[in-house]
């Protein structure tokens, strides 16, 4: 019988516990740098409100879509309902109609979407790069 003792159940050999992860540092002064990093930011207020525009924008038509959709899936539902009771089937111009509607709110969402991306991406970058030219300095 050996007198070594093994791994602990569920830890590691060594004692490093919860996989060797060091605890994270906080900021020495928090309320400092957000001050500075809004100063930063501050800058771009008129790029900051264009993004939320943007964003809102996106959202409310990505949001809107599938209620449109819903729309499209009744008129397809009550036609078939329709051509089994003796009908005239399904209306396919207003499902086309509605299908089109639907194409052209997606399509507004994801350019508002690239919009909001773009100008985010070019506005970070000139934070960053300003950031790294005053630390370099």
């Amino acid at each position: 019988m050996s007198n070594s003792q093994g791994p602990k159940r569920g830890g590691r050999p060594g004692g490093m516990g919860h996989g060797g992860m060091m605890p994270g540092e906080k900021a020495k002064d928090f309320k400092g740098t957000i001050r500075k990093l809004v100063g930063y930011i501050g800058a771009y207020r008129i790029a900051i409100f264009i993004v939320l525009l943007f964003a809102i924008g996106s959202t409310v038509f990505s949001i809107i879509g599938p209620k449109i959709l819903g729309n499209a899936t009744s008129e397809i539902s009550n036609g078939l309902m329709s051509k089994f009771s003796g009908g005239k089937g399904i209306n396919f111009s207003s499902v086309k109609k509605t299908l089109l509607i639907l194409v052209v709110f997606y399509v507004i969402s994801a350019i508002c979407s690239f919009v909001q991306g773009f100008v985010m991406t070019n506005m970070s970058q000139k934070v960053t790069y300003r950031m790294r030219k005053e630390i370099s300095e």
